[in-house]
């Protein structure tokens, strides 16, 4: 089968983890994957539409379509699904009009109902799509990553000198900005502790000596590997409900126990005492971060724990399985067609 993917480019992160990641897989078992960035002109519409129309299926990720370009999509699909990974009916968490916006969520009522497939990251975004859209059209495919693109963690440093990373972008650092207090108290209360940051910008703290390491696609699997611990914090809001949990797969894959606050699907992700430790309270957190930053070998248990969690259950293999079962759906509606 023929697949095409509008997106918003090919090196944008969802497209990366949630399509791109996936084209050996589906080259193996005989189909073709071709992604278009959305067009900005009639002229790259006109040519874009030749593309959708000799596709088998085409696949709109993310975006929330006008009104006047969702028909042109529809009626040039023969099979039309639509991919995404964040509550995209809401705004984020740090937008000054709040979360609720009737233009987005009427957006993607009518771009779930036109679709004849629908793929959700998790179950939040699967039970908003469910709500508006026919029986069985809603499928889970949560972001995965390859864990054989990260090295294993080496946790060779010594007790109490331990590296705390955290990845992501100028957008969601918003979120370490908010929890500064308590990444100050870290830092004050366990000496010999430091912080990496994989962004494209950085934080400066008082308390907790902070080691800015620019982002670059080719150096952050190894820039993640060479930490203790990976981290992750989330404003419990529906928005983060949505998120997906990249960072804390990256984590994981790598071999690096994780703590995060128990929100979203970092609850899930994160088992407490076996991957890393689910963490509320400044108390709880500074008890979590401790406990591994004192004892190498328990960061190497649950690190290795955290890594066989990925591998079962968010390794790309598992979700191209999950794309070539629903592919084999479509081919037969081709084929009975």
């Amino acid at each position: 089968m023929r697949l095409v993917a509008l997106v918003e480019s090919p090196d944008h992160v969802c497209c990366r983890y949630r399509l791109a990641a996936f084209r050996p897989h589906l080259q193996r078992a005989g189909h073709e994957l071709q992604l278009h960035s959305w067009p900005t002109s009639w002229w790259s519409w006109l040519r874009v539409g030749h593309h959708l129309r000799s596709a088998d299926v085409v696949t709109v990720q993310r975006r929330l379509l006008p009104s006047w370009q969702l028909p042109l999509v529809r009626r040039a699909s023969r099979v039309l699904l639509y991919d995404f990974d964040d509550a995209v009916f809401l705004r984020d968490s740090y937008a000054t009009k709040g979360l609720h916006s009737r233009r987005r969520m009427r957006r993607f009522v009518a771009t779930v109902q036109a679709a004849d497939g629908v793929l959700a990251g998790n179950q939040v975004l699967a039970k908003e799509a469910v709500r508006w859209s026919r029986p069985n059209c809603v499928h889970v495919i949560p972001t995965c990553v390859d864990p054989n693109c990260y090295a294993l963690a080496e946790h060779t440093r010594s007790p109490g000198n331990a590296e705390l990373v955290w990845v992501g972008s100028s957008s969601t650092l918003r979120g370490l900005e908010s929890i500064r207090p308590l990444l100050e108290r870290l830092g004050h209360e366990l000496p010999g502790l430091h912080l990496k940051l994989v962004c494209d910008r950085f934080l400066q703290l008082q308390q907790l000596p902070v080691r800015a390491c620019p982002w670059s696609e080719a150096n952050e699997t190894a820039d993640i590997a060479a930490a203790d611990i990976g981290i992750s914090w989330l404003p419990d809001d529906l928005w983060s409900q949505g998120k997906c949990g990249l960072k804390v797969l990256q984590y994981m894959a790598a071999g690096l126990p994780v703590v995060a606050n128990p929100v979203g699907v970092q609850k899930e992700m994160v088992r407490h005492g076996e991957t890393g430790f689910l963490a509320e309270t400044p108390e709880q957190w500074v008890e979590a971060v401790g406990r591994l930053a004192r004892n190498p070998e328990l960061r190497r248990r649950m690190g290795g724990a955290a890594r066989r969690r990925v591998e079962a259950d968010y390794s790309v293999a598992v979700g191209a399985a999950k794309w070539l079962k629903l592919l084999k759906r479509w081919d037969k509606r081709s084929e009975a067609a």
